[in-house]
């Protein structure tokens, strides 16, 4: 097996209070019985995240997103390079004290109700009883449970579950939050909610690391991401600038005649350019379905579209 180096100091990069996470060349091989390499799991990985962003890690299963997750909380050691968390290797247990941590399954005990969930954990965090119990009650008001406080979670559903999960992950007030597929089996209605309690998160000061598969979800919510596959990366940057197309060129604008669209169509046409269409804006299925649910709650009756108008 390969040996890895002591623990190396943090750079002035690592060590500045806006860098949460630097991975300098960080690698994992997972190796068979003999101790012979089996599978690069990630290699040569360099990212920071810094204080206050959401910051998106995507990839396709197998592209080593949860071996970076686990390099990052101290759960593995890695093969090569190193991983800093606060200035502090990531294998310095005591960073934990400032982590939470959300994973894809919820593994809670279902016996217990909200309030018994969250005192537990905070005892495990040994804070006082005093601190548990307010702590307890903000955090069920937060995550929309107060209804629910004292129901075992056995009888939670699958958003209800999420929920608490995130609020055990805020019990003992991190610094860094990690959500791994935070919005996984959620509805479109619980899946908005989560997005906005992650944003209202970000806006409080905390730095969250968020892995999806919900593409959606990563657009709406994170500042920059980091892409993965197969184990390297293979892009890195803010999400408005790597959705961006830089090739076209899109003219918003209301009210216009058609005598006027077409004095638009002529003149591109004229200059040399491709006219690729003139149309009206859409919005996303997202929207459209939560307009229309709100809308039923307000107005209870079958909502008619301007499309279902004009075709009449």
């Amino acid at each position: 097996m390969s040996a890895v180096a002591p623990a190396a100091s943090p750079t002035t990069a690592t060590a500045d209070s806006d860098i949460i996470i630097e991975t300098r060349n960080l690698g994992k091989i997972y190796r068979d019985f003999w101790g012979r390499p089996k599978v690069q799991a990630l290699e040569s990985l360099d990212i920071e995240v810094r204080r206050g962003e959401i910051f998106g890690l995507l990839g396709p299963n197998g592209s080593g997103k949860s071996t970076t997750i686990k390099l990052i909380q101290g759960l593995l050691f890695p093969s090569s390079g190193r991983a800093f968390v606060f200035g502090k290797d990531a294998r310095d247990v005591s960073k934990n004290e400032r982590i939470g941590y959300l994973p894809e399954e919820s593994y809670l005990y279902k016996f217990l109700n909200a309030e018994e969930t969250l005192d537990f954990y905070g005892r495990l965090f040994d804070m006082p009883a005093d601190v548990r119990k307010k702590r307890s009650e903000q955090l069920i008001q937060m995550v929309g449970l107060k209804g629910a406080r004292r129901q075992q979670l056995r009888e939670y559903s699958k958003g209800m579950t999420r929920r608490i999960g995130l609020a055990q992950a805020l019990i003992n007030e991190p610094d860094l939050l990690i959500l791994d597929e935070p919005t996984s089996g959620l509805d479109p209605i619980g899946s908005r909610e989560m997005k906005d309690l992650i944003l209202r998160l970000r806006d409080e000061g905390k730095t969250i690391l968020m892995c999806s598969h919900q593409l959606a979800d990563v657009q709406d919510v994170c500042d920059r991401i980091a892409i993965l596959h197969r184990g390297r990366l293979r892009e890195l940057g803010r999400v408005n600038d790597l959705l961006k197309v830089r090739e076209v060129t899109e003219v918003h604008a209301k009210g216009l005649s058609a005598e006027t669209q077409a004095k638009i169509s002529e003149l591109i046409k004229s200059s040399g350019a491709e006219l690729l269409s003139i149309d009206n804006p859409t919005t996303t299925m997202e929207e459209l379905f939560l307009e229309i649910v709100r809308e039923s709650e307000a107005r209870p009756g079958m909502r008619t579209s301007a499309s279902a108008q004009a075709s009449k």
